[in-house]
């Protein structure tokens, strides 16, 4: 599929790269401890020596992918005007990531997800949130901010990264997709639910195999590769997708484009927690696309960068030099 040499030119080019990110931003924490004995008060594990840890999380992980990468990444959302959204900034601050494309809203609660997790054993999770949609006023307010930064020039392309909690509302999808149409950026769509039919004249289209099952109400299984190559064809050509990428866990990817498709099975690995892969291989997509890369080509870096963060605990970045060295070993 790849020339020996194509490796280094393409890390290269993705380090030249400028890509905007817009979408919900989290908070990931994560309670480790350790569970020796059951509750006498109800039948549930006891955690003790309890060590936390917060981490950037949703679109704040594109963000963070998109800069590991060696690529610029531009943030754009909403946190509250609250004690997370503090929280969230030091964050950002520390990751050494721009904070120009973000508003705080002070009717608005900063999301946060915990997690509590023994010898890499997932117990809870505990989210809290608001997932309404913006005001009429923060949503003028974010599409100007948004509009200014792209007026600034430079973009290379677009990331809706959306988590169903309120801040890509059909009016910002709309209203983004026309600008980015009118200057010629590419748009890439990491969906869920609530909004997955509002994405239209999209450049590149990833849900994951859940989302692709309620959004098209299919039934089949991972293993029905051509009926799903079918059904994503079908839902391309009604909504002017021009490549559509369906990840589907431990099976691979599936990419289609000009009425055919490719499948990319996933390379064997020992998989500790696929939190956040979604936000890699949408990162790395953006990257190979305006790289310039066919569809199964795109498919065939993002399905191992994909898999490659599902061997580590918790939401964590791709790693560069082992997604290169990963691409030379199983890609030529």
């Amino acid at each position: 599929m790849f020339k020996s040499t194509d490796f280094d030119s393409l890390f290269r080019e993705f380090t030249r790269q400028k890509v905007m990110i817009i979408g919900d931003v989290m908070i990931d924490t994560y309670l480790w401890g350790n569970v020796s004995r059951v509750s006498p008060e109800a039948p549930v594990p006891i955690v003790s020596g309890i060590m936390e840890e917060s981490r950037l999380g949703g679109a704040a992980n594109v963000a963070l992918n998109i800069k590991a990468m060696g690529a610029v990444p531009i943030l754009c959302s909403i946190i509250g005007g609250d004690e997370r959204g503090s929280i969230f900034l030091e964050l950002l601050e520390e990751q050494n990531l721009s904070d120009v494309g973000l508003i705080v809203d002070d009717e608005r609660l900063t999301t946060q997800k915990t997690r509590i997790i023994s010898a890499r054993q997932h117990l809870l999770r505990v989210d809290e949130e608001m997932d309404h949609y913006l005001s009429d006023r923060t949503q003028r307010d974010f599409l100007e901010r948004i509009h200014n930064l792209l007026e600034n020039g430079g973009i290379d392309s677009i990331i809706f990264q959306d988590y169903d909690k309120g801040i890509l509302s059909p009016n910002i999808i709309r209203e983004v997709t026309e600008i980015a149409r009118n200057q010629q950026i590419p748009v890439l769509v990491d969906p869920k639910f609530r909004n997955f039919h509002t994405y239209k004249n999209i450049t590149l289209f990833k849900p994951n195999f859940r989302e692709l099952l309620q959004g098209l109400k299919l039934d089949l299984s991972r293993k029905e590769v051509e009926g799903i190559a079918k059904a994503c064809i079908d839902y391309q050509a009604r909504n002017d997708l021009k490549i559509m990428m369906v990840t589907l866990s431990e099976k691979g990817i599936l990419v289609t484009a000009d009425g055919s498709y490719t499948y990319q099975p996933a390379m064997e690995r020992e998989i500790t927690d696929v939190s956040g892969a979604g936000d890699t291989v949408i990162s790395v997509a953006s990257l190979c696309l305006n790289a310039g890369l066919a569809p199964a080509e795109i498919a065939a870096v993002s399905n191992l960068a994909g898999g490659q963060v599902c061997e580590h605990s918790g939401v964590v970045p791709v790693n560069a030099e082992q997604l290169i060295r990963e691409c030379r070993a199983y890609l030529i």
